[in-house]
């Protein structure tokens, strides 16, 4: 057998082998051993094997140690890999937008609340963010500069969700909290509070203004899910409550319009997603997604810039014609994320999440599908590549990430002051080509978590 050792660590080897056997009292072993060797007391005596004693012990722990060192490097050497095979080279991702993912570090981290952040939303125009928190406020931050513009206070109770938009050239803010109430202010007006919308029975857990595409295309309507298992349609220019949806048998968790307006999905603590059509005048879901096996936290619609890539996922040939709702994704308890189609068909389970999945956002440029959870993370998903966990930000945040929320696309050859832009949970309300303008996709995304922060990962 090839000599592994030289003769000098040979030597040092044998001595700590005898000085562990004599300390551990195995003395016809280590008398066999030193005959073996021709070590008798005179070359090795006592007083030289004191020096050796714990030599061994030392040297094995120091060994295990470094293994569980490689095998992390290996672990993060295999990670950054993955990252570096599926980025898009560091020139072309700076220049386009559509292949771009958030990394750490993320540009600002925002602190001013002194309680968990449950919600964030963009302003469709400015660069203006507002967060809602269970220490019943809601702050107003300058999303560019990192800076806090203004403190809004009103409700009783935890903020849980808000969301800008509203008619247009006349962008609202609208917050919605376990008091039962949903609140509108007004940013052109100091973000005044100018109207309260009372008539849910139970905490109100999510608020989203609904894109123009019915009821003559004004803008004015606005959805809301509650603890009291309904969902509600309002008008925010009367303050009417003009339609109530009842078919979740429990807590409603979330909602997200289509873009054209015509089609609402919601989730529950019935374990059950829901696709309404709100275009009739009795609304009934059109679609129940059955799959998840606990709570369903959250849900978004695809932008037509996904259809490509979820048909594949699909097996499906021929990309759907643009329509609204073709594809949408859930998030849950369960730790997964389910993607279906338009049928309430599932189509693909993405699991990599150790802890409860709390929100979900299309990427716009349609290839990936971010997501946050209360394991502290933010991923990211590739739809081109069977829905592959391709990027995990690991410190995303320092507890549960509650939320995240991805800036509106901005529109051109619109007026200023329109609200084409909007987002409805985090995709643009327009996409590139859609007559009135063509839009620009912002690489900037907001989340929020138990740590008190609000994080802005920007290109």
């Amino acid at each position: 057998m090839a000599q592994i050792l030289t003769s000098r660590q040979a030597e040092e080897l044998h001595r700590a082998i005898i000085a562990y056997l004599t300390a551990n009292n195995l003395t016809s072993s280590a008398t066999a051993l030193r005959t073996e060797l021709n070590l008798g007391e005179g070359v090795f005596d006592a007083a030289t094997a004191k020096k050796y004693e714990g030599l061994l012990e030392k040297k094995w722990t120091s060994v295990v140690r470094l293994q569980k060192k490689i095998m992390d490097l290996e672990s993060r050497n295999h990670v950054l890999q993955s990252e570096l095979d599926n980025a898009t080279p560091t020139s072309r991702q700076n220049k386009d937008p559509v292949s771009w993912l958030p990394k750490s570090p993320a540009r600002h981290t925002l602190q001013s609340h002194r309680s968990p952040i449950t919600c964030v939303a963009f302003h469709p125009i400015f660069s203006s963010l507002a967060s809602g928190s269970e220490d019943q406020t809601i702050k107003i931050w300058d999303w560019e500069l990192g800076e806090l513009e203004r403190t809004i206070k009103g409700h009783t109770k935890a903020v849980l969700d808000v969301d800008y938009g509203g008619p247009r050239g006349n962008t609202l803010l609208a917050s919605c909290s376990s008091d039962l109430t949903i609140k509108l202010w007004d940013p052109s007006d100091d973000y005044k509070n100018i109207r309260t919308l009372p008539g849910h029975d139970h905490s109100v857990s999510a608020v989203r203004f609904i894109p123009s595409g019915v009821a003559g295309g004004s803008g004015n309507l606005l959805v809301s899910a509650s603890r009291d298992k309904t969902l509600r349609i309002w008008d925010v220019s009367t303050g009417y409550c003009v339609k109530t949806l009842r078919g979740h048998a429990e807590w409603v968790r979330d909602v997200c319009p289509s873009i054209d307006g015509k089609f609402i999905l919601s989730t529950s603590d019935d374990y059950t997603g829901r696709l309404w059509d709100i275009s009739i005048p009795n609304p009934e879901p059109k679609v129940t997604l059955v799959g998840h096996e606990h709570v369903v936290l959250c849900c978004t619609i695809a932008p037509p810039a996904s259809y490509a890539h979820l048909a594949a996922l699909a097996g499906v040939k021929k990309p759907p014609v643009t329509s609204p709702v073709e594809f949408m994704a859930t998030g849950s308890r369960d730790k997964t994320i389910k993607i279906w189609d338009a049928r309430g068909v599932l189509i693909k389970t993405l699991v990599g999440h150790d802890n409860w999945v709390r929100g979900l956002v299309f990427h716009p440029g349609g290839k990936y599908l971010l997501s946050v959870a209360d394991d502290y993370t933010l991923r990211c998903w590739d739809l081109t590549q069977e829905g592959r966990c391709v990027k995990t930000i690991g410190d995303a945040h320092g507890h549960f990430v509650q939320c995240i929320r991805w800036a509106p696309s901005v529109i051109k050859d619109v007026p200023v002051n329109g609200t084409d832009g909007k987002e409805t949970n985090g995709t643009p309300k327009k996409n590139s080509g859609v007559a009135g303008g063509e839009a620009q996709i912002r690489c900037v995304i907001a989340t929020g978590s138990v740590d008190l922060n609000v994080r802005i990962f920007a290109n």
